[in-house]
């Protein structure tokens, strides 16, 4: 690995020159240059290639479900599926469905051909179980059951079957104080928890902070057609930030600024512009607004039309490679361009 430091990398113009390949930096899937960082993705490899069950530990936006990628690409299960399962994001009355799967007229509403479980379609491959301490206490049984021998049935049925899954789980909350409220069973715990993967927030890996934000900005370059740099001050202040929402921030912050600057270099004036400064940003959700309008009756007209332009401006700027461009395709403002843009975006903290 090239030792790359950003501050022996500055152009005329006080602007950061990236490295001309970054892959150099990437472990499977995940950028990083941190000890701790590299030392726990040679461990995942290692332990890849068995079937010990796995939880991975970390706040929101680490990373989590990449390095449960990492562990899949390199396990003998590889070509088989990698299959992911939200248990915060399904009603509790349908997790067990959508867990085992269930029989035709399992339940009022059910298919009549049944459906497959993604236990069922995991078979051969990996399940990822994210959010794991979420699982209804009811569940938590037959999951424990599945995972002693691979057995289950499904919902609505009497046959037993079988499926060779590797179950890696992940969570940002304490499992030992959901064990301690009564919320996830001990036993559970202890079968899942055979190799416990603890991810780092980013605040405390800060080295990674300018190989990372300098990848999203080659990433948005491209996807967006540009050729924004980035100051040597705003760096100095992405390092500084603590980065409550992690990676994940850092790539929709990146995304920002690239996307509000007027200028080829981000300045710290973007970063004022951008509310950066007063680091209170929150995690911005990126919008799907390339996919095509939907009527939606809950929408007012100024905000329909509100929606329909931002999505007009955005992929202008990606078409013309800059807000300067775009705006003039437009007939705007380059100024209004920006504001609009970081108007969308204050909207959208989520």
């Amino acid at each position: 690995m090239e030792d790359y430091n950003y501050k022996n990398n500055i152009d005329k113009h006080g602007s950061i020159i990236p490295p001309k390949d970054f892959s150099q930096f990437e472990t499977g899937n995940i950028v990083t240059i941190n000890k701790n960082m590299l030392n726990l993705l040679n461990l995942c490899i290692r332990v890849a290639k068995t079937n010990a069950p796995i939880i991975v530990y970390g706040e929101s936006g680490v990373g989590k479900e990449m390095v449960a990628e990492l562990i899949h690409q390199n396990s003998n299960r590889t070509n088989q599926p990698f299959v992911k399962l939200n248990c915060s994001a399904i009603p509790e009355n349908l997790l067990e469905s959508e867990f085992f799967g269930y029989e035709p007229g399992a339940f009022t509403g059910a298919l009549k051909t049944g459906k497959q479980g993604i236990i069922e379609l995991a078979n051969k491959g990996t399940l990822l179980l994210d959010e794991i301490g979420e699982m209804p206490v009811n569940l938590q049984p037959k999951l424990l059951r599945f995972l002693q021998n691979g057995k289950y049935t499904k919902v609505g049925g009497y046959e037993e079957l079988f499926s060779d899954v590797r179950v890696i789980s992940a969570t940002n909350k304490s499992l030992e104080h959901r064990i301690d409220a009564g919320l996830f069973r001990e036993d559970l715990y202890f079968r899942l928890n055979v190799i416990p993967i603890n991810i780092p927030p980013l605040r405390k890996r800060k080295e990674d902070i300018p190989i990372l934000a300098l990848y999203f900005l080659d990433y948005y370059n491209q996807y967006y057609n540009m050729d924004k740099k980035v100051s040597v001050k705003v760096m100095e202040n992405l390092i500084d930030y603590e980065w409550p929402g992690n990676v994940r921030e850092l790539k929709n912050v990146i995304e920002r600024l690239a996307l509000i600057s007027l200028d080829k270099t981000i300045t710290e004036e973007d970063l004022t512009y951008s509310s950066f400064a007063t680091k209170k940003y929150n995690t911005i959700e990126k919008k799907n607004y390339e996919q095509s309008y939907e009527f939606d009756e809950k929408l007012s007209l100024k905000e329909i039309v509100a929606n329909y332009e931002i999505k007009v401006i955005l992929n202008s700027v990606k078409r013309y490679g800059s807000i300067r461009k775009a705006a003039r395709v437009l007939q705007v403002s380059p100024s209004t361009l920006s504001r609009k843009i970081s108007t969308y975006f204050e909207n959208n903290k989520d």
